[in-house]
């Protein structure tokens, strides 16, 4: 079973990693262009102009964008962190989902197999893309970097690999509100509206000094790549906290999957 959730699964994975890997290289074949020309400068100048808050939002406070690598680490952390919460969030919420409404689950819960192993190889097939989709992502960044510029290869790894801890979350989050439910349409906008409400928070929170409390509650305070910048350390507290959410959500999934009745 754990084979054929892999084969299955890579069409979708395969599409979102191309996403990614053409929106780094459009980036990375143009940006030469943009910061040797004037345009650099009259971009420069427009970034003063905005608050202390909106640049603290996307790092542009700490960390440069006259470089592919600056730009990483600002715009272009967004784009990776959002591209990977979302195929995390519709991943976990369909690989449980599309064998109840493909009408398959009948004949899965007729073979001698324990309702918690279907569970768990599932769970695993999709957690390995969910892995996939980052490390890929991190290691086709980093080639074409180095071939850019030179660049701080331990900052670079943390920051790369930070998404996996708001992927995760997100995932099993996702992959545990599938137990309860029997929509894979409902479920998919509901793990899109996870994604993106933890996002507005994670905003809200770094621009609004009176609103800072949400970032507690928004997954993606887990990546901290601004700590990552500042201080050249992932936080270990973020691991932890991201350990026991994906044991705590896989837990509950296994409890009420055992329970779970066909619709």
């Amino acid at each position: 079973m754990f084979k054929r959730e892999v084969k299955v699964n890579f069409k979708n994975y395969l599409i979102w990693q191309c996403l990614l890997f053409a929106i780094f290289l459009i980036v990375f074949m143009i940006y030469p262009s943009i910061i040797s020309s004037d345009n650099f400068k009259q971009i420069d100048e427009m970034m003063k102009i905005f608050p202390q808050e909106v640049l603290a939002a996307f790092n542009m406070d700490i960390s440069s964008i006259n470089n592919a690598y600056g730009w990483l680490k600002t715009e272009g952390m967004t784009f990776i962190l959002l591209i990977t919460g979302c195929y995390s969030g519709i991943l976990g919420s369909q690989i449980l989902l599309k064998e109840e409404n493909d009408k398959t689950i009948e004949y899965l819960y007729s073979l001698p197999v324990k309702r918690s192993n279907i569970l768990i190889q599932k769970f695993t097939a999709g957690a390995i893309y969910v892995t996939l989709l980052t490390v890929m992502t991190a290691l086709f960044n980093l080639l074409a970097l180095m071939i850019m510029q030179k660049l701080n290869i331990q900052e670079y790894l943390m920051l790369s690999l930070s998404p996996l801890l708001t992927s995760y979350v997100i995932y099993c989050l996702c992959f545990m509100f599938a137990v309860f439910a029997h929509r894979s349409k409902r479920m998919t906008g509901i793990s899109l509206a996870v994604v993106m409400i933890s996002y507005v928070l994670q905003i809200i929170s770094t621009i609004a000094e009176s609103a800072d409390f949400l970032k507690y509650f928004s997954i993606f305070t887990l990546a901290d790549t601004r700590n990552i910048i500042t201080e050249q350390a992932i936080n270990p507290v973020m691991v932890i906290i991201t350990i026991m959410i994906a044991l705590f959500c896989l837990l509950t999934a296994l409890f009420y999957y055992q329970k779970k009745e066909l619709v």
